[in-house]
């Protein structure tokens, strides 16, 4: 009997029992209800999960996603002169960059593999990314794309933005900024930020970079910065740089002293918004170390008297040559205080983007402006190679400073294969040959006239005189270190073997005949050396024995001015050459310029010692008739003062005619402006 009120309503109580027995007379209901329970318990437990179990997990997922780790550059280190003037400047500039992850909407697929085996990714970008990169090159006045036929061959060969975007999602580099262009005019990056709403993932940063103030006059010693070779990515990404976005030291000290220089990259957090531009700084991790300062030997007046001293020597309406060079060194340390090589380039042209014109034009110079001629060239040296002959000659006991070898204007040298035959045989002419002949000559004065009968004797021998022959000049030449690299440090230095008979053997296949040994004598035939090469085997003469490592750093300083690495000069060799037969060498070298060849180079008040030389040659730029008829290089090198030698010098005029009228007036105005200063000009 069901219970009800007195009003005949069921109680509470009765309508809980009634449903009650309405869930049980029925499967269906328990089994939703079962569900629903179960459903309930599933998300409460996951909730759970979420918030308690892995919310600091997911909380720090969160916080990633909208910050990113940012390296942060370091400011490079500069360059100074001696006497601590700036070569160089870090200056402040604006480059546009794009970090693709930020873009409206992209898309890849990978392809299969090609015939070389490597898979490659097609880039899918929206119509959304594509305006934003169509509207940035307009504002950049770029090339939206080089694909198709926008551009070819002839054209610019500049990527455009397009296929720069796509490069760096095909590369995996979603969050590396991609530089799209440096240098960019300040109104013109300015106008790019201030469309930043409409342009996702764009953004304009302040960049440094180098600026050469002193440009060609230096440029051949400093080089210049340029991004990271393609073929040495891989390379420098172990070293610490980003290829995409760093520039390193090409040519010159910048390459020579890049670890030096580059300094160490900081890293930091940056918190962003869903457009990629950066919030805040939400910590820093790493602070950024500024690179050391290079002092050179440099001095920056000297390099530009010597410079101006040289164009005025390749001018001159009696020699009018293409390509010079000049070097000034401390004989006692090896300290590189000028080097100039003419034609050169402003480096200034390399940082701002050179142009394809300018570059090929450059670069089909055929007098190679880019290259540092002073180290790079490999020249046949001439007369001034003579000096190193003249003291091997005397240590081995050729030469005694007595011996006097007759000049008779002209030697012959029978065929020994044909002795019978005057046909075969083979003339050699000393320069005076035309005038006459110098007779007979001791050392000092074969140096002094720079004779060249006298050299060919002394090297090859003639007659009943046995000359010092190939194998010891070779021997001698290397000895005073011709043949291998000087070590200076810098990119690019060449060099190439003193000949000898087994050289010539493996080279050419032919037998060594007395006639090179002739040549190689005076500095002729196979023999070929670069000018800083020379003038450091002349600096031995000036020193008296010792072969130093040329160097162009003096001391490398960190960014608070303290001295991390300094340079103390470096001593590769004593050369075994008695002080009293490098005596007679000096002394031969000082009478050419009292009363032999090199009288141009005369100082006032001032003991010059010096050797003039004018080498044949035939290259792929010119070339004579053969015999005697071939152009000439004109060379001359010096040191003074002879008492105290402090300072030599080494002039070069390629197809400058002779050295005594073409090069040693060049040297005498360096000399006379090292020694007197501005008291030359007046």
């Amino acid at each position: 009997m069901n219970q009800s009120n007195h009003n005949g309503h069921r109680t509470p109580q009765s309508v809980w029992e009634a449903r009650w027995n309405l869930i049980k007379s029925s499967p269906r209901v328990i089994i939703l209800g079962t569900l629903i329970l179960l459903i309930f318990g599933a998300y409460g437990r996951r909730l759970w999960e979420l918030q308690i179990t892995e919310g600091e997990e997911y909380s720090s997922l969160a916080q990633r996603q909208s910050t990113r780790e940012v390296s942060v550059s370091a400011l490079r280190g500069l360059i100074y002169d001696r006497n601590g003037e700036p070569l160089v400047r870090n200056v402040p500039s604006f480059k546009v960059v794009v970090v693709p992850e930020y873009l409206p909407y992209y898309d890849f697929t990978l392809l299969p593999a090609g015939e070389d085996g490597e898979r490659r990714i097609e880039v899918t970008l929206s119509e959304e990314t594509e305006n934003v990169l169509i509207r940035l090159a307009v504002l950049l006045d770029l090339p939206y794309t080089t694909t198709g036929d926008a551009g070819g061959p002839e054209e610019d060969p500049q990527l455009g933005v397009r296929e720069k975007v796509e490069q760096a999602i095909q590369q995996g580099a979603f969050y590396t900024p991609v530089v799209i262009q440096r240098n960019v005019e300040r109104d013109r990056a300015m106008l790019v930020a201030q469309e930043r709403l409409t342009l996702p993932g764009v953004s304009v940063e302040v960049d440094s970079v180098r600026e050469y103030p002193y440009g060609s006059l230096v440029s051949q010693v400093l080089g210049y910065l340029a991004p990271v070779p393609g073929e040495l990515e891989a390379e420098y990404k172990e070293r610490g740089y980003d290829p995409s976005s760093d520039r390193v030291g090409v040519q010159g000290v910048e390459a020579a002293f890049e670890e030096q220089l580059r300094g160490q990259k900081g890293r930091r957090l940056v918190e962003e918004d869903v457009m990629g531009r950066v919030v805040r700084i939400v910590s820093e991790e790493s602070a950024p170390v500024p690179g050391g300062n290079v002092y050179l030997t440099l001095d920056l007046e000297l390099q530009r008297h010597v410079e101006e001293a040289l164009r005025w020597g390749m001018n001159r309406p009696t020699v009018n040559s293409p390509r010079g060079v000049a070097i000034v060194m401390n004989p006692q340390t090896g300290e590189v205080l000028s080097m100039v090589s003419l034609p050169t380039y402003d480096n200034n042209a390399f940082v701002h983007g050179i142009s394809s014109e300018d570059l090929d034009q450059l670069q089909q110079n055929p007098h190679r402006p880019l290259m540092n001629h002073a180290i790079s060239d490999l020249l046949p040296p001439g007369s001034v190679f003579k000096p190193v002959v003249a003291a091997g000659a005397l240590e081995e006991g050729v030469l005694e400073g007595d011996t006097t070898l007759n000049c008779p204007g002209t030697i012959i040298l029978p065929n020994k294969y044909y002795p019978n035959d005057p046909g075969r045989d083979q003339t050699f002419y000393c320069w005076i040959w035309r005038q006459g002949s110098h007779g007979d000559l001791d050392v000092i004065g074969g140096l002094a006239q720079s004779c060249d009968t006298f050299f060919y004797k002394t090297g090859g021998g003639y007659e009943d005189f046995e000359g010092l022959g190939p194998g010891r000049i070779a021997e001698y030449a290397e000895m005073f270190g011709l043949g291998s690299p000087t070590g200076i440090g810098l990119a690019a230095e060449a060099s190439r073997p003193v000949p000898n008979p087994t050289w010539k053997r493996l080279t050419y296949g032919e037998s060594w005949s007395t006639g090179d040994t002739y040549n190689m004598a005076i500095g002729q035939g196979y023999l070929t050396v670069t000018p800083l090469q020379m003038l450091n085997a002349i600096n031995v003469v000036a020193n008296g024995g010792t072969l130093y490592r040329p160097h162009i750093a003096h001391h490398v300083t960190d960014a608070e001015g303290s001295v991390a690495q300094p340079f103390a000069p470096q001593v590769s060799r004593t050369v075994a050459i008695s002080a009293e037969h490098m005596s007679l060498v000096q002394q031969g070298m000082e009478s050419a310029v009292a009363y032999g060849t090199a009288t141009r180079a005369q100082v006032e008040d001032v003991r010059v010692a010096g050797k003039t030389g004018t080498a044949q040659f035939c290259d792929d730029i010119m070339c004579g008739t053969g015999g005697y008829d071939q152009p000439e290089h004109a060379w001359f090198v010096a040191y003074a003062p002879v008492e105290t030698p402090e300072v030599s010098v080494l002039v070069f005029l390629y197809n400058g005619g002779e050295g005594s009228t073409a090069a040693a007036p060049v040297a005498q105005e360096i000399l006379d402006y090292y020694f007197h200063g501005d008291e030359a000009d007046s």
